[in-house]
C-alpha cells in the first residue's frame, strides 16, 4: 500500500533530526525548468500569480535565485523533516524510527508543484509553488499540463517496484487532480474523515487535514498492506464507519 499526501505550504528548514540517509528528487531537471522560469518572474507579477502578499513574493523570488541545482546536506533537507502545517503535525515524523523512515521511502509519496512527486528522503531546498498555480510553460498554460502523465508513470514505478495492491489517496483534490486515474496500476482507496456537527457528520478541513497525516503515520508505522487492517485506524478518535463506505471509500468518524 503506498500513502500520497499534499505537501505544505510552511517549511522549516531547522532540521532537528539525525539521520543522515537522503536521496535526490527523481524529476530534478523538471524541477530546473521550473525554476529558470520562475527566476525570470518579477516580484510584482508572482504576487499576482500567487496571490501572495509583496513581501512573500519577494522571499520566493530570493528563493529561486538561491536554489542551486547541486543539493546536498548542506543547503537542502530531506522532504519529510521540513514539511509543516496540518498534515505533518499528524504524520508526526517524531516518532518514527529509522526503519520506519526507511520502510516510508518506499512506500509513501509527497506530490509536489515543483518537484512532481517526492520520496521522504528526497532533499529539498525552501521554494513554494503550489500544482494549481497557472504558470505557463512551453508544455502548457498550467503545472497540470507541464507535468503530464510523469507523476502518474513515477507513482505506477514505485507501485511496480514494491507489489503494491493499493493508492491510498491522502492528499488534497488540487494535488490528486495531477494524477492521471485511468493509467495507474493499483487499486485506488479514497478516505473521508467525518466529525459530527450538530446532528450531522461533516468534513471539517482542519481536522481532516490532521487526520490524513495521522493515517499516513499509521500506514508507516505499522507496515499496512491490507485493507482490513486499514480499517483498524483509530487515532485522534476516528472509527471506520461501515454503513458509509464502499470497497474503494473508506470513512472514518468521530
Amino acid at each position: 500500500m503506498i500513502a500520497i499526501l499534499s505537501p505544505a505550504k510552511t517549511l522549516d528548514f531547522t532540521n532537528k533530526y539525525d539521520f543522515q540517509d537522503y536521496t535526490i528528487p527523481e524529476l530534478l531537471d523538471d524541477s530546473k525548468l521550473l525554476i529558470n522560469k520562475l527566476k525570470n518572474i518579477s516580484s510584482k507579477d508572482l504576487s499576482k500569480l500567487m496571490k501572495l502578499s509583496l513581501k512573500l513574493s519577494d522571499l520566493n523570488c530570493a528563493r529561486y535565485i538561491r536554489w542551486n541545482e547541486k543539493f546536498s546536506l548542506s543547503n537542502s533537507v530531506q522532504a519529510i523533516f521540513c514539511f509543516k502545517g496540518g498534515v505533518y503535525v499528524g504524520l508526526d515524523v517524531v516518532k518514527f524510527s529509522d526503519f520506519d523512515l526507511r520502510y516510508s521511502q518506499d512506500y509513501l509519496r509527497i506530490l509536489s508543484g515543483l518537484h512532481g512527486v517526492l520520496r521522504p528522503l528526497d532533499l529539498i531546498q525552501p521554494y513554494r509553488l503550489e500544482m494549481g498555480t497557472s504558470l505557463a510553460t512551453e508544455k502548457g498554460k498550467n503545472l497540470y499540463e507541464f507535468w503530464g502523465d510523469k507523476i502518474t508513470f513515477s507513482l505506477n514505478q514505485s507501485i511496480k517496484k514494491n507489489n503494491a495492491k493499493y493508492l491510498l489517496n491522502l492528499a488534497s483534490k488540487e494535488y490528486f487532480s495531477s494524477i492521471n486515474l485511468n493509467k495507474i496500476n493499483s487499486q485506488i482507496l479514497d478516505v473521508k474523515f467525518l466529525d459530527k456537527k450538530g446532528d450531522n457528520y461533516k468534513i471539517i478541513s482542519f481536522f481532516a487535514k490532521k487526520a490524513r497525516g495521522a493515517m499516513a503515520s499509521f500506514v508507516m508505522r505499522n507496515k499496512i498492506k491490507k485493507i482490513d487492517d486499514l480499517k483498524k485506524f483509530s487515532d485522534l478518535g476516528y472509527k471506520f464507519n461501515k454503513k458509509q463506505s464502499t470497497n474503494n471509500n473508506l470513512v472514518f468518524i468521530r
